[in-house]
């Protein structure tokens, strides 16, 4: 009984997670009328909060553009990233130690520390303004994290099955690829999602290197809509954007959520 007992915060805790969650949902379904008077669907089901976002404040653009920036970058942060840890997690070699270091200290720098130095730089390389830009940007400053999680991942893989792979007649590269990557699945699956939520959701990259009103991401969008919205009065135009960039990441974890628990696990026990 006393160990089910510790359990009630956490259920409290779901509970008023999903109320409020059910809530915004309902009301972005609704009208500020229905909001404040409390009679949600006094009038039935309201869509032309979500009409009006993608009609009217071309928020299918904004939908695209992160969809650029987020998988290009995942994409580029394993490619980059993946070799990288391997390297770490596997081989020993001189001054190893302090190049973990270095990627540890690399993820406590502040993104505010590296903004001003990037942004000159990529003024000096004249990239400034267009998509490619941010996503290197996120590439750049993921790197760190990603490395650092993925080495646990490869040091957890048996030695054997290298060494089966080199009997075999494989060579190191063709050893990562095919026989490395897919056994470290779990944890690329795993930093790949957190990849995409982080990039996704964020503002602050977004705002200062795509400045272009046609290179922004949704998150950009959200603020200038909302901003807009409360101008104007109407609330439920408010919910409905929120609901709109949050759902994407939301459906995509509960689709893989499993993944995530399965990679973090494996990460902990054997990295």
């Amino acid at each position: 009984m006393a160990k089910k007992l510790r359990y009630i915060p956490l259920y409290l805790w779901l509970l008023f997670t999903i109320v409020l969650f059910g809530y915004a949902i309902l009301a972005s379904l609704s009208t500020t009328k229905g909001i404040f008077s409390n009679t949600l669907f006094a009038n039935g089901l309201n869509f032309s909060n979500y009409t009006k976002l993608f009609t009217d404040m071309n928020m299918m653009r904004y939908f695209g553009n992160s969809i650029v920036y987020t998988v290009s970058a995942c994409v580029g942060i394993i490619f980059v990233a993946a070799p990288a840890a391997y390297i770490m997690g596997r081989v020993r070699f001189f001054g190893k130690r302090l190049v973990e270091t270095m990627f540890i200290s690399a993820m406590s720098i502040p993104a505010l520390l590296i903004t001003i130095p990037l942004f000159t730089m990529f003024i000096q390389l004249k990239l400034t303004g267009s998509i490619l830009t941010l996503i290197l940007v996120y590439i750049f400053t993921n790197i760190p994290y990603t490395v650092f999680l993925l080495s646990g991942f490869f040091a957890s893989i048996p030695q054997a099955l290298e060494e089966s792979a080199a009997i075999d007649g494989c060579g190191p590269i063709k050893t990562f690829i095919k026989i490395v990557m897919p056994m470290a699945q779990p944890g690329l699956i795993t930093v790949t999602i957190f990849n995409f939520m982080a990039i996704w959701n964020d503002y602050l990259y977004a705002l200062i290197f795509a400045n272009n009103p046609k290179t922004h991401t949704i998150a950009l969008a959200l603020q200038s809509i909302i901003q807009g919205f409360t101008n104007a009065g109407n609330y439920a135009g408010i919910f409905a954007a929120s609901m709109t960039v949050f759902l994407p990441t939301f459906i995509l974890y509960l689709f893989i959520s499993n993944k995530i628990t399965a990679g973090i696990t494996v990460g902990a026990i054997k990295g």
